[in-house]
């Protein structure tokens, strides 16, 4: 299946971005909305780049570092874990109910827990994060090394291939289309987990900038912290599509 969005597609998601925008220009100028609400786009333009000229920068650096530190735990120990367990019917049948028991809790309900152990420390948020986004690439190198044809495996077992051969020669190459999938779904959650650890245990950060402008109504300057942290988003999980598409040329030859 091809990643790369057609031209149309691309139009279409302007034309309904820029409908969004004409919608909130509308909304904030007509006084449909209190502006102590809804800020107009112009306000809050103006405190995206009076945040950003001031310690918003700092702000946002330390909540991609913490986005990005919890990413690369959560991606390696997903992937080794995937592959531990997805590589042993064995293994899976001993850990299945326990994985299917801790795969349904979200992140923000282990935070007390996390507190509690840690205390309100960045090393805290930044456990929660690793936690909270391990669970889609897990997830997704499980199934991708389960979901091996049989015929690959009789041609492993043919050609006497250790395990460890197996998964690297065969089991990893046939899981990357779902351990890509997977790590994207695990950039999003880093994110939405980082902002809302900083928001909890009070660790400068985007997520703490966010919460104190709501609760000195300064609207401009939290609707300025959702739009970065709605750039941040995309741009990331846009690299990490790019990555992806560059990884999986194979698939469209």
């Amino acid at each position: 299946m091809s990643l790369r969005i057609r031209p149309q597609e691309f139009a279409a998601s302007l034309a309904l971005l820029a409908a969004l925008f004409g919608l909130w220009w509308a909304a904030s100028h007509g006084g449909w909305v209190s502006r102590v609400f809804l800020p107009t786009p112009q306000a809050t333009l103006a405190s995206l780049a009076e945040g950003l000229a001031g310690e918003w920068l700092a702000y946002t650096a330390a909540t991609l570092q913490r986005m990005v530190l919890g990413f690369g735990l959560a991606a390696l120990a997903g992937v080794a874990l995937g592959v531990a367990i997805g590589s042993s019917a064995l293994l899976r049948a001993w850990v299945g109910p326990t994985l299917e028991f801790m795969r349904p809790l979200p992140a923000s309900a282990v935070l007390p827990l996390a507190i509690s152990l840690f205390g309100l420390s960045g090393g805290m948020v930044l456990a929660v994060v690793a936690f909270g986004a391990m669970w889609p690439v897990l997830l997704a190198t499980m199934h991708g090394l389960a979901s091996v044809h049989e015929r690959l495996r009789e041609v492993a077992r043919s050609l006497e291939l250790s395990r460890t051969a197996f998964v690297f020669k065969i089991g990893l190459p046939n899981a990357l289309p779902d351990i890509l999938a997977g790590l994207r779904l695990s950039l999003t959650v880093s994110l939405i987990v980082s902002v809302v650890g900083e928001m909890i245990a009070s660790q400068s950060g985007l997520g703490q900038a966010v919460l104190l402008a709501a609760r000195s109504f300064r609207a401009s300057e939290l609707f300025a912290g959702i739009v970065l942290l709605g750039a941040l988003g995309f741009a990331s999980n846009a690299l990490l599509a790019l990555a992806e598409r560059r990884l999986l040329r194979w698939q469209r030859r």
